[in-house]
């Protein structure tokens, strides 16, 4: 069993900690002698995986931009060639890329690490852990810990090397001949991109490789770009697409710069968002619905799964206006990438697992959550749109119809063991929904509960579900109509309010806002 300090690092199938001191109330628990551990651990959990001796491994390793990226690599490698391990030091990398070495020709490693913490605050970092077979999941970080806690790994008695290798150059070659060989213009097949201005917000994130390696060379014009340079203290914006400061830096750039497209990275590139060429942001449920009308041209009738609080009007974009089935799972891009398979598995088509964050995986690629590739397949499209229609990118999604309002509130938990507490809340208003005239529950929901009302209700839905690790409740309400979003909010108050383990203060002033 994991200890509390050991179990603390894991967060879901990621490990992410404090890396480095400068937030008031938080130590810092990601030391050099815990990366060190948890290096040799995942090399013993590899060599037991693979049946190789830790002499015959070959694992790769890169980072992000963040401040403790260096000193948290070097203890992980440090941790590896303790065990044998033959390090290849990648650099600046994104995740992605670092999956890709362990499939790519002539790298074929056998497994990867990327020291990355994604979006969150300067002072985090964190591992994620690769093999052929995709990322590690929840119960291999598991194992990992406790290895690692328990020492439960032999040094050995020839430490392993490590070397250095450009592989992002490799990975970006890859997206450069995939976009040449699929648009494929007559006219400039070198150069597909050519007429195309197409900006990039790196947040200064790893993400600013993609202008130099693979624009540029496409012939893309990409001036005023922005925030390109790697800067772990992330000075201008959270590296995240998600985040409305974010998304307004990109849209802003677009406009002035009269860009024909912009696109912005998270800080390890495996979720993007994009601004269309009349600074209108592709992100959410448009990101969503673009990715889909794209995969359905190629794949008729196929699946298209989702997390769980993607809109009623994205459903129906993808059914009747694609002609594609839309599953909607549950939160977290591990769960839509792991349904996704699954359903493969069962003989249900599916070509896109596609997640609210920007996380999106295709069959085609591994079902890799790779923000550049989704980025790639947007590219590619809208270069032949413009080459054989004459058409902008965003008529794709011109008659989804979205919502009139949005609101989030996550609530927070009280009580120490928040998870039977807030499962218990769900168990009650599910209970209560069924009793309730006009609350219509979502029949294919698959985390927490949704409840639909018609147009004299709120002419929309709420979804309450469990956070993934934390204890809050997050609380997600759309509406079709302006003011809908408090009327539903509204109901769904005075029951929640019975409930001194719940803070339902950020709703309690949203309702009774004047």
């Amino acid at each position: 069993m994991l200890n509390r300090d050991w179990k603390a690092l894991q967060n879901g199938s990621d490990i992410r900690g404090v890396a480095i001191e400068g937030v008031e109330g938080e130590e810092v628990n990601l030391t050099d002698e815990v990366v060190e551990r948890l290096g040799s651990a995942f090399g013993a959990w590899l060599s037991e995986k693979t049946k190789k001796a830790g002499s015959d491994l070959r694992v790769a390793i890169g980072t992000d931009s963040r401040l403790s990226a260096s000193r948290v690599k070097n203890a992980a490698i440090k941790g590896l060639n303790l065990v044998g391990v033959k390090v290849f030091d990648c650099g600046m990398a994104s995740t992605p890329a670092m999956f890709m070495t362990t499939v790519t020709p002539g790298y074929e490693y056998d497994g990867a690490i990327m020291v990355t913490a994604s979006h969150l605050p300067f002072n985090r970092n964190g591992l994620k852990f690769f093999t052929r077979e995709g990322g590690l999941e929840s119960r291999d970080i598991t194992d990992i810990l406790i290895k690692a806690q328990n020492k439960d790994y032999t040094e050995a008695q020839i430490q392993g090397s490590v070397s250095t290798t450009d592989f992002i150059s490799v990975y970006a070659e890859g997206l450069v001949d995939k976009i040449r060989r699929e648009v494929n213009n007559p006219d400039n097949y070198d150069r597909p991109l050519e007429g195309f201005k197409i900006i990039v917000d790196a947040g200064n994130g790893a993400g600013g490789f993609y202008v130099d390696k693979v624009l540029v060379p496409l012939g893309a014009d990409t001036t005023g770009s922005q925030f390109l340079d790697p800067d772990g203290t992330f000075p201008n914006h959270q590296p995240n697409p998600e985040d409305k400061e974010a998304m307004n830096a990109i849209v802003k750039a677009v406009k002035e710069s009269k860009a024909d497209f912009g696109i912005i990275f998270d800080a390890d590139v495996d979720r993007a968002g994009a601004v269309d060429r009349n600074g209108n942001d592709i992100n959410r449920n448009r990101l969503i619905a673009l990715m889909s009308a794209i995969v359905l041209e190629k794949h008729p009738g196929t699946t298209i799964v989702t997390d769980s609080i993607t809109s009623t009007g994205l459903k129906a974009f993808i059914e009747e206006e694609l002609g594609g089935i839309h599953h909607r799972f549950k939160r977290g891009y591990k769960n839509v990438i792991i349904e996704a398979i699954r359903l493969n598995n069962e003989g249900r088509e599916c070509h896109l697992a596609i997640e609210t964050s920007g996380h999106g995986a295709l069959k085609e690629n591994y079902f890799l959550d790779d923000g550049a590739y989704l980025i790639t397949t947007i590219l590619i499209k809208m270069a032949r749109m413009k080459i054989y229609e004459n058409k902008g990118i965003e008529t794709l999604i011109e008659n989804l119809a979205e919502p009139a309002e949005a609101k989030e509130f996550r609530m927070n938990l009280l009580v120490e063991d928040f998870s039977e507490y807030g499962h218990s809340i769900l168990k009650d208003l599910e209970a209560y929904a069924q009793q309730s005239e006009d609350w219509e529950i979502a029949p294919d929901n698959y985390e927490g509960i949704r409840v639909s009302f018609d147009s004299d209700n709120g002419d929309g839905w709420f979804l309450l579900r469990m956070s993934l690790h934390d204890p809050l409740m997050p609380l997600n309400i759309e509406s079709n109509t302006t003011g809908g979003v408090r009327k539903i909010a509204s109901k769904l108050l005075p029951f929640l309010s019975k409930y001194d383990g719940l803070d339902v203060s950020t709703l309690n002033s949203y309702v009774n806002e004047i």
